[in-house]
């Protein structure tokens, strides 16, 4: 059973939730030093891992399937939208973080096109998502339990599909789910070890530019570009 926004908000509260949070934020900033003066797209639940980014324009997108969690506070704008019509220009996004995004979603293929749509040519992709081999994707102690896992040959096809090139493998949360052990020395051992028992796969990927026109792909302009100039994309509070 998929988990909601407010099932999502309770786990990144939970010690466990804090762990994993911290260390895949860790490797987003190792991918991602800096987005200064770009604009950043979070798709799924992403909000836990957008603190600290100093992006120009930065927006949380939840799917409606998992909405907006009753309590949630960000400091980020943020909308519920539908997979296959994201409501924002083509081009318009540098980089786009994906979060508890693919696991959870009812059709992959538009989603992944919808997210091709809006990235601008020379911008990167990076997603996390449950590793099928893993106890993460067994246990339904985290939210990398619910919902559908991948091996990375799934991945792949599906990226590739979609017209994204895959530039960056790897794979995190080497801890066990459960049990009072979880620090770093378990991301390094493991990655030596035991690589393909990760939790999850954290992929970067960039666009491709060979896209033939797909009928029906993009939303309507003036629709798009309204809630663009609706939302508040500052990274003050207000």
């Amino acid at each position: 059973m998929l988990q909601n926004g407010d099932d999502l908000a309770a786990f990144y509260k939970e010690p466990l939730g804090q762990w994993a949070r911290h260390v895949l934020a860790r490797r987003i900033r190792t991918a991602w030093p800096s987005v200064k003066g770009l604009r950043l797209l979070a798709y799924g639940y992403g909000t836990p891992y957008m603190r600290g980014f100093d992006a120009e324009r930065a927006i949380a997108a939840m799917p409606a399937q998992l909405g907006v969690p009753a309590k949630s506070k960000s400091r980020h704008a943020r909308l519920v939208c539908t997979e296959d019509a994201l409501p924002f220009p083509d081009v318009f996004f540098d980089r786009i973080l994906i979060v508890h995004g693919l696991e959870s979603a009812e059709a992959l293929r538009p989603l992944l096109r919808q997210l091709w749509r809006v990235l601008a040519p020379e911008g990167r992709v990076l997603l996390i998502a449950p590793n099928r081999a893993s106890l993460w994707a067994q246990l339904d102690r985290s939210p990398f339990g619910h919902g559908r896992p991948f091996s990375r040959a799934e991945l792949d096809r599906l990226l590739r599909d979609a017209l994204f090139e895959p530039v960056r493998w790897e794979r995190a949360l080497y801890a066990p789910p459960f049990g009072p052990l979880r620090a770093h020395g378990w991301e390094n051992i493991g990655a030596r070890l035991f690589p393909a028992i990760g939790g999850v796969h954290v992929v970067e990927a960039t666009k491709s530019l060979y896209a033939a026109a797909t009928p029906g792909l993009a939303v309507p302009a003036k629709a798009a570009l309204q809630t663009v100039r609706d939302l508040n994309f500052s990274s003050e509070e207000k």
